[in-house]
């Protein structure tokens, strides 16, 4: 092979260019999978500690300990994998009607708060104007759409703008 003849390429799954249609964020109910993985583990544990061989080196008190353990995270993971019914470009409008002002560039990013993680849209909003006059955040939940948060304030980037 000659030098022309070898190019370095990003693999199909990779390259962006060849990607089409809007992307989807994963639902956090996925969450509920390995949730109900880690509680059949620790029952498996429990069961193994329970009726495996009583004079064996490998049977220990660490079966038990795995057991709660695997099991407290399992709990977990199932009471955190929240249904979301919003996405972000729902979370767009309720952001927009919630802010007070007109939205020109906006974005959404996915967060959690909570113990138990529920899914938030992060919304941060800049006002119509070139340049922008003000700017915003909202918290819209993921799960019923609600405003859980809102600040808004004149955008320091562009203190003239503001008179």
């Amino acid at each position: 092979m000659s030098n022309d003849e070898l190019r370095d390429q990003l693999p199909d799954d990779l390259n962006v260019a060849a990607f089409s249609g809007p992307y989807e964020f994963p639902d956090n109910s996925r969450r509920r999978i390995p949730g109900y993985l880690y509680i059949g583990i620790a029952i498996a544990c429990l069961i193994f500690r329970a009726f495996g061989p009583t004079d064996s080196a490998l049977m220990s008190k660490g079966w038990v300990g795995a057991a709660i353990l695997l099991g407290a995270f399992g709990l977990f993971s199932i009471s955190s994998g929240w249904r979301m019914t919003v996405d972000e470009k729902h979370a767009l409008v309720l952001a927009t009607r919630a802010i007070g002002f007109p939205v020109g560039h906006a974005s959404a990013q996915q967060v959690w708060r909570g113990l138990r993680s529920r899914p938030t849209w992060r919304v941060f909003c800049y006002s119509a104007e070139e340049p922008p006059m003000r700017r915003g955040l909202v918290l819209v939940d993921a799960i019923n759409g609600s405003v859980v948060e809102k600040l808004t304030e004149a955008n320091p980037d562009f203190p003239e703008s503001a008179k």
